[in-house]
């Protein structure tokens, strides 16, 4: 082993995410001798599951149940984990993170892997008592602390997390209505026969809506008590109309954690801006997860934060060749009794054709566009089995003409098809 010869270099990790953790997974697999490993952690928690608060929120999953490596693994792997400890400064000059607390550690190579924060509506009253995000445990604790006595809550935002968060709500006994700015549910993702379905079936689950609602300010009990608790909405239109509520939850979207890259010099766009393996404008510094820009491109789902977490630790680990290209994404709505599946691009033009199935009694839609022979989106609801095998085509730019005609029905019938003329194919041959 050579690696004996070269002394251990310092890695610090500033953020304990699901991003940040994966680095350090793989890095583990790949290189486990190369670096003394220090992460920093703004929670007090150590690693969970970020994306599974939605099941946590709504009552299906314990918090315990979503934590993904406790403090023990950390140690077991020497890693050196300070939780509930943000990093105020990086100096670049002296290569050396300072946290809140004022501890200084010294670092060969950093990982920036900050996130994002929920983008709060900068309207009037939005930081009354009773306005929460919907991004981490503790938004969590206090929706669940507020569903305690019930009431109306009204959550600003109709896409994936402002639905889940509606849902787990509900559950807890609130009373839930959905704001959205434009006229259908998740417009990112579906298209208005989709949407409208799914609309249908919250509603029969017992949420309501306010389409195409703008909000203008967050009022209080009392008019002139600007810091009082939250008591309802009031919307941009021309009467003015309002909505009671006793809590309201801001889900219309994050934006990267991009601060203390900023404040240390490092070029920043929406996001911190990285090259194909990971790196800042600054080499020694890496950035992934939800607080980078890659090729223009700012995600905020979890496969592509995997495809670049791994792209970052073989270049730590010495293994340059792997680079990172982007990543085609696919959402899935965790609320019970709904399936829906969503990926890649249906923006359609001149050059795409779309392939619709719908049995709306039957509450299945199903949606394809297709761009040159080859898979760029698809739409998914009430029978989303064959989703994953779609993307998987998707992925790899499958040319679909051949079974285009039996594309909606799924791969059993594709797979079948095919078959069937291969056995045709050999039939003639003989």
């Amino acid at each position: 082993m050579h690696d004996n010869h070269h002394p251990r270099l310092d890695l610090v990790v500033i953020g304990n995410g699901m991003a940040g953790l994966r680095v350090i997974e793989d890095l583990l697999e790949l290189a486990p001798e190369r670096y003394n490993i220090t992460v920093f952690g703004a929670e007090p928690h150590a690693s969970y599951n970020r994306i599974m608060l939605s099941p946590v929120l709504a009552g299906d999953t314990a918090f315990a149940d979503i934590q993904t490596r406790d403090r023990a693994w950390y140690d077991a792997n020497g890693i050196t984990l300070h939780t509930g400890e943000a990093v105020t400064t990086i100096d670049r000059k002296r290569r050396m993170v300072v946290s809140a607390q004022g501890r200084e550690v010294g670092y060969d190579r950093l990982v920036l892997a900050t996130g994002s924060r929920p983008f709060i509506l900068p309207v009037p009253g939005h930081d009354r008592p009773g306005v929460i995000s919907f991004r981490d445990i503790a938004d969590v604790d206090a929706m669940v602390k507020a569903s305690q006595n019930g009431g109306r809550a009204a959550v600003i935002g109709g896409g994936l997390l402002g639905l889940e968060a509606a849902y787990g709500l509900h559950k807890r006994g609130m009373d839930v209505t959905i704001v959205h700015l434009t006229n259908q549910l998740m417009e990112r993702q579906l298209d208005p026969t989709a949407a409208a379905l799914l609309q249908q079936s919250l509603a029969q689950r017992g949420l309501s809506f306010r389409l195409g609602a703008e909000t203008a300010a967050i009022v209080g009990s009392s008019a002139d008590d600007d810091n009082g608790p939250v008591n309802g909405l009031c919307f941009k239109d021309a009467d003015g109309s309002t909505l009671a509520a006793d809590l309201v939850v801001m889900a219309v979207g994050i934006r990267p954690n991009i601060d203390l890259a900023k404040a240390s010099g490092l070029h920043c766009n929406k996001g911190i801006v990285v090259n194909d393996t990971m790196q800042t404008y600054d080499p020694r510094i890496y950035a992934v997860g939800e607080c980078v820009e890659h090729r223009k491109a700012v995600y905020g789902l979890v496969a592509p934060l995997w495809d670049q977490a791994r792209v970052c630790a073989h270049h730590l680990a010495w293994r340059g060749h792997a680079h990172y290209d982007g990543s085609v994404t696919a959402t899935q709505l965790k609320v019970t009794g709904i399936d829906m599946y969503s990926a890649g691009d249906f923006t359609e033009d001149e050059a795409t054709q779309t392939l619709t199935y719908a049995d709306i009694r039957r509450g299945v839609y199903k949606r394809i566009v297709l761009r040159a022979g080859r898979i760029a989106g698809v739409v998914l609801y009430g029978e989303t089995r064959d989703g994953p095998w779609y993307f998987r085509h998707m992925q790899a730019a499958t040319d679909v003409s051949a079974f285009r005609d039996l594309l909606l029905f799924g791969q059993a019938f594709v797979e079948a098809g095919t078959n069937d003329t291969a056995d045709e194919d050999k039939a003639e041959a003989a």
